[in-house]
């Protein structure tokens, strides 16, 4: 199941004080009352970005990266698309062909694109998409870096979260959703193709991501281990 299509119809219901979103398998998340698709930190132009220093990485993972983005939006048809900060990896990343891509996204995608302001776009400019401060939406505080806000379920990128699942040889690190319960926090997985990650926190819920499944990690599992 590697396409966009089995991705988004692997989910899990998360349900926080009555209000549902949907973890999908394609490492977004999706507000089905609000008709908004959310996900973070893609890093465009990071290869690009690491070329201009002159380490040599292949001009490829941006293909894979927004043609999954636009099948999941056909699918879903949503009303909006967030980006929750770091649409971009760097200003040297920013080449006249990224640009002509992200000015094409919002038609393509046929919704409104917006995008939450990380660290990695400051000093950038993307003609079109102004980086908008962190803000409500219904239950939900977006924001890039992690922003507790009283009364509102924090939806964040930044952290990159994975998991460390098994042990020695057998050892794998997966993305997934991270949900810290004390301060009301949901950091969505990176949602870019050249990203890395950091592993969670203990005692943090987790959904681990792996080939478009989805599927909730006990607790306290002996599997779940960090490095």
């Amino acid at each position: 199941m590697n396409s966009a299509r089995g991705a988004a119809a692997a989910s899990v219901g998360f349900d926080w004080r009555g209000q549902p979103l949907q973890l999908l398998g394609a490492k977004a998340a999706w507000d089905p009352q609000r008709r908004a698709l959310l996900v973070a930190d893609l890093h465009l132009g990071k290869a690009e970005s690491f070329q201009a220093h002159g380490i040599p990485l292949p001009s490829d993972g941006d293909g894979e990266t927004l043609n999954g983005l636009l099948e999941l939006a056909h699918q879903l048809v949503p009303q909006q698309v967030v980006v929750l900060g770091d649409l971009i990896h760097s200003r040297f990343g920013l080449t006249g062909e990224l640009r002509a891509k992200l000015a094409a996204l919002p038609e393509l995608l046929g919704c409104q694109l917006r995008l939450i302001g990380g660290n990695h776009e400051q000093g950038s400019w993307i003609e079109g998409l102004p980086q908008e401060p962190s803000q409500a939406l219904g239950p939900w505080w977006l924001s890039h870096i992690p922003e507790p806000r009283a009364g509102l379920l924090n939806l964040c990128g930044h952290l990159h979260p994975v998991a460390v699942v098994g042990r020695g040889a057998d050892r794998l690190r997966l993305p997934c959703f991270s949900y810290c319960q004390t301060s009301e926090r949901l950091a969505l997985p990176a949602y870019g193709r050249l990203t890395g990650g950091h592993p969670c926190s203990p005692g943090e819920r987790v959904w681990l991501v792996a080939e478009g499944a989805i599927v909730a990690w006990p607790q306290g599992s002996r599997q779940l281990a960090r490095p």
